[in-house]
């Protein structure tokens, strides 16, 4: 069934058995479920969209995977390639082969660990992490504007109803850090004494 996210539909707000009124109206629960998805899903590809005019005002090669991959290495370095690719929920030679893209862009250090020969350990470079840094605050400016055409009363709603969806999406909200630690991704930085 197809919705036009421009003109959003009046959806009836239903009503509780406890103010003494009958229970709700599934259908009209269900309708309202389905209203919030459409709207959900309009606000992810405003943000998808935003992202991808940041990166492309930075560096117009790049995707949005490869930004991603440098995010979570921002936010988890040094870090196992094996992690990575577990943490962007993509096999091992889809991970070697974006590394090496990176690699080769001179964003990513990619290493041997001492500890462990057998593990690659990554990091950024500085050229790396200057580009998150600008890609991020190029997204943060953007989103700021946006936030700022929305009406004060309306605004004030956002909060509430944005901290609600990311609670309710459980293990599919996770902090990239909080993934790597649980996978065990997270080494000592056994390549600093080297620098």
């Amino acid at each position: 069934m197809a919705h036009d996210e421009a003109a959003p539909r009046q959806v009836r707000k239903p009503s509780g058995s406890a103010a003494g009124h009958a229970p709700p109206d599934r259908s009209a629960l269900d309708l309202e479920a389905e209203e919030v998805a459409v709207a959900v899903m309009a606000a992810s590809r405003l943000l998808v969209a935003v992202s991808a005019r940041a990166l492309s005002s930075i560096d117009d090669t790049m995707t949005l995977p490869q930004l991603r991959a440098l995010v979570v290495l921002e936010s988890c370095e040094p870090l196992k390639l094996a992690a990575m690719a577990a943490t962007l929920g993509v096999n091992p030679s889809t991970a070697m082969r974006m590394v090496d893209r990176l690699e080769a862009a001179g964003l990513v250090d990619r290493r041997t660990n001492p500890a462990s020969r057998r593990e690659v350990v990554l990091n950024l470079t500085d050229a790396g992490r200057d580009l998150v840094g600008r890609v991020m605050a190029h997204r943060q400016t953007e989103v700021s504007a946006l936030v700022a055409r929305v009406p004060a009363e309306e605004r004030a709603g956002l909060v509430p109803a944005l901290r609600a969806l990311t609670r309710a999406a459980g293990e599919l909200g996770v902090d990239p850090f909080d993934e790597v630690r649980r996978i065990g991704g997270l080494v000592d930085d056994p390549l600093a004494r080297g620098r």
